[in-house]
């Protein structure tokens, strides 16, 4: 469900080709003016955009915003003119191949998060776009059992209706209190294998029967039972399926926690959710933080990236 409120736009996508265009000529660019046209327009508008402007100039927008903007604006700006899948794909191939900064957090967060549909499409779109397919990045750059986590949850179907069976969620309960709170040690692969084969209705289902029947939330036993990368890629999982704006609203409250700002993390989690669910991560973040998403970028941010980031959350509410 898409939460980022367009405006009715006036103007063609050829009116706005021909606005950038203007934006970049002269001496510097009017950044103002790039942030105003491509921050109040969704997916589709974006594309035709692009495509209004390789036709018209010969030579692909994307290119000319790289040379144009810089730091952090500059990332937020390129990474919002992808469609969903695309950008998906861009994030996490970025996390596991960029040199010697390899961000596997990023990588986990992405593939975790998302539904087994999504990441078919964004796994097609990787193989598409860099010749390289997803599984072969993760098997070279994770490792242990963060990495059979990773491997099984990218491949394994999962069904994604809402129905769920409660005498089998007790039983995966029981599996998991048996696999790690009552035992010395934990048995890792009973958790990749549940966590990687259940939807996320049932997940939530397993979580609640955990509660019930021990006493104890089965988040509290994962950070008790693992560590690590592992540990965060159940958490990621357990979260979105039981709360995803919830999830992502914490996300961001760490992004912007203490001193300095996670930035990567910040435009990570803004742009991808902006056209999705925006509207719940900031009713979330609002209830447990007692302040507006809006008014923690305000405070953490400036200048036009600031006013991009504004832009994409829409109202301060």
């Amino acid at each position: 469900m898409a939460t980022v409120t367009i405006p009715p736009v006036l103007t063609t996508p050829r009116d706005d080709a021909s606005q950038l265009y203007r934006a970049f000529k002269g001496f510097g660019c009017d950044t103002a003016a790039v942030i105003n046209i491509l921050g109040h327009r969704n997916a589709a508008q974006r594309s035709l955009i692009q495509q209004e402007y390789r036709m018209m100039y010969s030579t692909e927008l994307s290119k000319r915003l790289s040379s144009e903007l810089s730091g952090h604006v500059k990332k937020a700006v390129l990474l919002w003119l992808h469609d969903p899948i695309t950008r998906d794909a861009t994030i996490v191939r970025h996390a596991l191949s960029t040199g010697d900064v390899i961000d596997l957090k990023a990588a986990t967060e992405v593939i975790c998060s998302r539904t087994y549909t999504q990441i078919q499409q964004f796994k097609q779109t990787y193989y598409q776009m860099f010749g390289v397919i997803m599984e072969s990045d993760i098997e070279r750059q994770a490792s242990g059992d963060h990495k059979r986590l990773l491997l099984s949850y990218a491949c394994t179907p999962r069904y994604e209706g809402p129905e769920v069976d409660r005498s089998m969620a007790e039983i995966d309960a029981k599996a998991l209190y048996k696999a790690g709170e009552k035992r010395l040690g934990t048995d890792e692969k009973i958790f990749v294998r549940i966590f990687s084969e259940r939807s996320r209705a049932h997940l939530a289902a397993v979580s609640y029967a955990y509660h019930n029947m021990y006493g104890n939330s089965l988040e509290k036993a994962i950070k008790k039972e693992t560590s690590g990368h592992f540990e965060h890629g159940l958490l990621t999982i357990l979260r979105s399926a039981e709360n995803p704006a919830k999830y992502f609203a914490k996300v961001l409250h760490k992004a912007m926690k203490g001193l300095g700002t996670n930035d990567s993390t910040l435009i990570r989690v803004i742009v991808t959710r902006a056209e999705i669910d925006m509207q719940y991560i900031k009713a979330e973040y609002r209830k447990k933080y007692g302040k507006t998403l809006n008014d923690a970028v305000y405070s953490e941010t400036s200048s036009h990236y600031r006013t991009f980031l504004l832009s994409l959350l829409g109202p301060n509410n």
